[in-house]
């Protein structure tokens, strides 16, 4: 449906209270009421208010996390109900928790009459498990507790280092009262987490497990049905969705999701299941850890898969290979059979069984009904999913067979957007101008009876785009090809870079282009440049923002989650536009599918994924009031290209020029005022 104009949403919100709320919550906190705050929080809690979806396009800078939480936690504390708010990131989510709820909290108790609650809610493997430790489940590495070379001895390698880490785990776990991994510092490695945690599909749930009482995890949780305010990740609200309402999250008829532009993709890519032959061969060695179980039929059919797929031809599976469809088949029986066995195995066990024992059949009877539930999806080829074999890579990895859904629109309407009211907002959920693509992404689009009622409300940013930015594009240079960064594109980053002063962020579409710019840049101007892989990624933001002079070349997690207000970033460089890989065969299935019901599968495929990723790219120069500076774009299609309109549509309003002049120009003037003495 056509979403209704800003105006008439803000006419029709209504919100009674909203906006006195904020402004008291504004003054506590020493701050300057901000329009666009004021008219989102309106139409937040007027959609709270009427049971209709919201979508809401807030700048950087607009304050979009109180606009939201203000008539959020105000709807939850009157009427006893709760809201449930989630993010893409998790520095939003401890923006969230950490400075935004506690602040609001104190202005808010007073105009509410009780202070209102929140917890943070995550996943299973989180939290340190207490059955694990107390050895509910068996050791999976022989050498966890090798820790008899001194610490320091290198001689000792990865198992000793291993050791201890999980030495430390284990003290640290007597001592905390979360258990939650991010308040473990230093942190420990991947490795050494798992061996004091499980995965939701590995938990032998509250009625099973001996230690339920004591569990991290079920507290968390437990604590999230009392409270007002349930904060969360959009992996989180997936899993929810996928299993159903209510069995993750606790009851809710407010949902708000911030960065609302990133939750289709999250849903997919929960949504998305592999097989392999090392996923079948680890579940065949838990059956012989755990019961004593063979399995050949599921060793036979992993062989019969890894054979298949070093013949299968990577890509999109438009057709099968009779071998690839056969030996599917085969895993799908074996592991049947295994379940069966394992099931016989467990009513012959006698009750005197250890824990030990009892959670390692638990375990393999997870690991082999994934791969059950996995090779049954894929046997039956669902025209709703689409399944790829990804080639076997350079480090050693094998070929693998995927399957994911071609659109998770439906799944999203019934699961998510359905007896809950949900407020989505981002930075970036217009496309070209529009909500419709968003909304048709979340199944609000639907026609007849699935059609959901919606509004769409742009609130604008506090920033004067036109005039604290330059947005240039290179038509002058060559359209980009895959044989590398040219080198006329390095000439002119160099120039550019060197006009700044550094002061440079570089977005790239590969870590390949990243490094090679990178290289190219500090031969030609003998400046600092920073690549990301040289070190921890959030060591190098830091040092990025620290040393004006010292620039920051990357890739997609620049894109995002890039935050350094003021001098140290006035020049923002984009090297193409950042279209899906042609051979992508998710993003071409669904482009085909658009194409086959008479749209535009391009546009609404590819454009739409390039513009969101775009935008955020080009916001990540303004992020203040009294920020200055020019996003170059390398990629002349977005002057030239029919689609560049729609694209530059989709990017924040600043002054456009193709003058390289200009440009370097403009750089020249914020390095010199920003290394002024005094400035």
């Amino acid at each position: 449906m056509s979403a209704p104009s800003p105006e008439q949403v803000h006419e029709e919100a209504g919100g009674q209270g909203a906006t006195g709320l904020l402004d008291a919550v504004v003054e506590a906190l020493g701050g300057q009421r901000r329009e666009g705050q004021a008219r989102m929080a309106q139409a937040v809690a007027g959609a709270v208010r009427d049971e209709r979806h919201l979508l809401v396009q807030a700048g950087t800078g607009t304050g979009k996390s109180m606009a939201y939480l203000v008539p959020a936690v105000a709807h939850a504390v009157r009427e006893g109900s709760r809201v449930v708010v989630t993010t893409a990131t998790l520095a939003l989510q401890a923006q969230v928790v950490e400075r935004d709820l506690p602040r609001l909290a104190g202005a808010l108790t007073p105009e509410l009459g009780r202070e209102p609650t929140w917890e943070l809610l995550k996943g299973r493997a989180n939290y340190v498990c207490r059955n694990k430790l107390d050895g509910g489940f068996p050791v999976e590495e022989a050498v966890l507790f090798d820790v008899a070379a001194p610490a320091g001895n290198s001689g000792a390698g990865d198992a000793g280092r291993l050791g201890r880490e999980v030495v430390r785990l284990r003290q640290w776990a007597a001592s905390t009262s979360t258990g939650d991994r991010d308040e473990l510092d230093p942190g420990v490695s991947d490795r050494a987490w798992r061996q004091v945690s499980v995965s939701a599909r590995e938990c032998l749930g509250s009625q099973r497990c001996p230690v339920a009482a004591e569990c991290f995890s079920e507290r968390v949780r437990t604590r999230a049905r009392e409270v007002d305010v349930v904060v969360t990740n959009h992996a989180m609200t997936a899993i929810d969705a996928l299993e159903g309402s209510g069995q993750l999250l606790p009851e809710h008829d407010v949902l708000v999701v911030d960065e609302a532009h990133e939750l289709a993709d999250r849903v997919t890519a929960v949504a998305t299941a592999e097989l392999s032959a090392a996923v079948l061969g680890a579940a065949a060695r838990r059956l012989r850890r755990a019961a004593g179980i063979v399995g050949e039929a599921l060793e036979d059919a992993g062989a019969a898969l890894e054979a298949a797929l070093e013949d299968a031809p990577p890509g999109r599976l438009e057709s099968w290979p009779e071998p690839l469809a056969e030996a599917v088949r085969a895993v799908r029986d074996g592991a049947r059979t295994a379940l069966s066995d394992l099931k016989t195995a467990g009513e012959g066990a006698v009750k005197e069984e250890d824990a030990e024992a009892r959670g390692a059949r638990h375990l393999a009877r997870a690991a082999v009904q994934e791969v059950f539930s996995v090779a049954e999806r894929l046997a039956e080829g669902s025209e709703h999913d689409v399944a790829w074999v990804t080639a076997g890579g350079a480090s050693g990895r094998a070929p693998s067979l995927h399957v994911a859904p071609l659109s998770v629109a439906g799944l999203l309407r019934e699961r998510v957007f359905t007896d809950r009211t949900v407020v989505a907002t981002s930075a970036t959920l217009t496309l070209g101008g529009s909500f419709d693509p968003v909304a048709g992404a979340f199944g609000l689009r639907a026609g007849g009876r699935d059609r959901a009622p919606w509004t769409g409300l742009d609130v604008g940013s506090p920033f004067d785009y036109p005039r604290q930015g330059i947005l240039y594009v290179a038509r002058h240079l060559p359209p980009p090809g895959r044989s590398g960064v040219a080198d006329a594109v390095l000439d002119e980053l160099a120039a550019l870079l060197d006009a700044a002063g550094g002061r440079t962020l570089g977005l790239f579409s590969s870590r390949r282009a990243a490094e090679e710019a990178a290289a190219g840049v500090r031969e030609r101007t003998g400046r600092t440049v920073l690549c990301q892989g040289d070190d921890r990624l959030p060591r190098l933001v830091r040092r990025f923002a620290d040393e004006p002079a010292t620039s920051l070349f990357g890739t997609l997690s620049l894109w995002q989650g890039v935050d350094v207000p003021g001098a140290g970033c006035q020049l923002v460089v984009i090297d193409r536009i950042p279209f899906p890989r042609p051979d992508d065969p998710l993003m071409s299935a669904r482009a085909r599918a658009v194409d086959s019901a008479g749209g535009n599968g391009f546009l609404s495929v590819s454009a739409a994924h390039a513009a969101v990723r775009l935008a955020q790219g080009a916001g990540r120069l303004v992020r203040a009031a009294g920020d200055r500076g020019v996003v170059a774009v390398l990629d002349p299609r977005l002057a030239t290209a029919r689609y560049g309109g729609f694209l530059r549509e989709s990017l924040p309003a600043f002054w456009p020029t193709a003058s390289p002049e200009v440009a370097r120009e403009a750089l020249r003037r914020l390095d010199a005022a920003a290394a002024a003495p005094g400035e």
